[in-house]
């Protein structure tokens, strides 16, 4: 079985970035055709609010790669996903009696309620389903989402507009409530169809357990640590910046942003890491050598032809796609697309690094990107007001992560190296 992990990953990797087009497809018109009517204000503002409700909602994907690495060792998936089942309902709750306020109280921003609690309790099936998926490795049912959430999502803001002639803002809020519901269906659905729901009991905190939550909340404060990246880059765009380029921002940056993240860095948690985990517990450390050097290969490819695209056709693409009022986000996406490898080659160390267990590491070296994102923006803002500054203190985080995760790589290797001249 582990003779073709390559085979099995290269499979799942290119069929996940076809789904990610599709995917990419629809979401990116929608986002393009809102871009032409839709008050920009009220853009920023939808983007704005998503960002702070995702940020606690997403600490539970977190979950994803410990369960991925547990289930690998013991096959216990009863404990396993009711242990995630009662943290993740604990959030969701915090979620709703803390950050619901905190947006509408203490930020004062003007959103309804029930807009609100209906994007809290759909990311949270969704998170719930999703880890499930990753868990068992259905690669074929994450592929599908991929590209059933961004379409439902426009034919429910159609409907809702159109239809029931809510405001631009409420429909934005009430199709991504619904996309999210659908998306959660439809795993239940097919999961289902191949592995039986496990009841909700009790949990028995063998070792193998209590190892798991400390790997999971560990791997959860990663998975908070990396979104809050991006967050921060949110805040200091609100704090330093003004409201237009905070459009700029969140309306064409971080899109470009997400979308090269979804096609080529969050498939290699997805199916990377699975297949690491397993090669490495079964000691094929051949095909571990074998499918690094693919990512490798295929991080330069896609860097360089993204560096290329922005340099060469980066302003006419922007200027054919969005208005003239979001000219400005070309000179960020460019710097943007000069790091980009980083962010691939450090995923994929990161993967590795987990599927040896060593969760509580990769947590430091993304709290490292952090420290560094803020200490470099404050840095070059000496030198300059301009916005470029802060994807480039992005931007250096993720080199900082890529040095360190790169020296942890090359130690676990010589260990390797060492146990076999030992054993010989």
């Amino acid at each position: 079985m582990n003779d073709d992990a390559l085979s099995r990953l290269k499979s799942a990797f290119k069929s996940g970035i076809l789904a990610t087009l599709a995917s990419i497809s629809v979401g990116f018109l929608f986002k393009i055709w809102l871009a032409q009517w839709v008050n920009k204000d009220d853009l920023a503002l939808f983007n704005s609010v998503v960002d702070i409700v995702s940020l606690s909602l997403i600490l539970m994907t977190g979950f994803r790669s410990s369960m991925v690495v547990t289930y690998s060792q013991t096959n216990n998936d009863r404990d396993i996903i009711n242990i995630f089942r009662f943290c993740l309902i604990t959030m969701v709750l915090l979620t709703w009696g803390i950050v619901l306020p905190y947006i509408k109280h203490e930020l004062h921003i003007n959103v309804g309620y029930f807009e609100m609690v209906g994007v809290i309790f759909s990311m949270g099936m969704k998170v719930y389903f999703t880890n499930l998926i990753a868990m068992y490795r259905l690669y074929d049912v994450s592929n599908k989402v991929t590209w059933i959430e961004p379409t439902t999502n426009v034919l429910s803001f159609v409907f809702c507009y159109y239809v029931l002639h809510l405001t631009p803002l409420a429909s934005l809020f009430y199709s991504m409530t619904v996309s999210s519901l659908v998306a959660a269906h439809f795993m239940y659905w097919k999961r289902r169809k191949q592995i039986a729901t496990k009841p909700l009991k009790s949990v028995q905190f063998d070792p193998n357990m209590r190892n798991y939550v400390r790997k999971s909340f560990t791997a959860s404060l990663e998975a908070g640590a990396s979104i809050l990246m991006i967050y921060i880059t949110v805040l200091l765009t609100i704090t330093h910046f003004s409201l237009d380029e905070l459009g700029d921002f969140q309306v064409v940056v971080r899109p470009v942003f997400t979308y090269m993240t979804m096609l080529f860095v969050f498939p290699i948690y997805r199916f990377v890491l699975p297949e690491l985990t397993l090669c490495i517990r079964q000691g094929d450390h051949e095909q571990v050598k074998a499918i690094r050097r693919w990512i490798f290969r295929l991080a330069g490819i896609v860097s360089v032809c993204f560096f290329l695209i922005m340099l060469l056709a980066g302003p006419e693409i922007i200027g054919f796609v969005f208005p003239p009022q979001y000219h400005g986000a070309v000179i960020v996406l460019f710097h943007f697309s000069i790091f980009f490898i980083f962010m691939m080659l450090n995923a994929y160390q990161l993967a590795y690094i987990k599927a040896h267990g060593k969760f509580t590491l990769s947590l430091i070296i993304r709290l490292s990107g952090i420290v560094t994102l803020v200490a470099s923006y404050y840095l070059l803002s000496i030198f300059t007001a301009n916005v470029v500054a802060i994807i480039v203190a992005l931007c250096l985080g993720y080199v900082m992560m890529f040095i360190l995760s790169t020296i942890e790589e090359r130690k676990i290797l010589k260990g390797y190296q060492l146990a076999t001249s030992q054993a010989s």
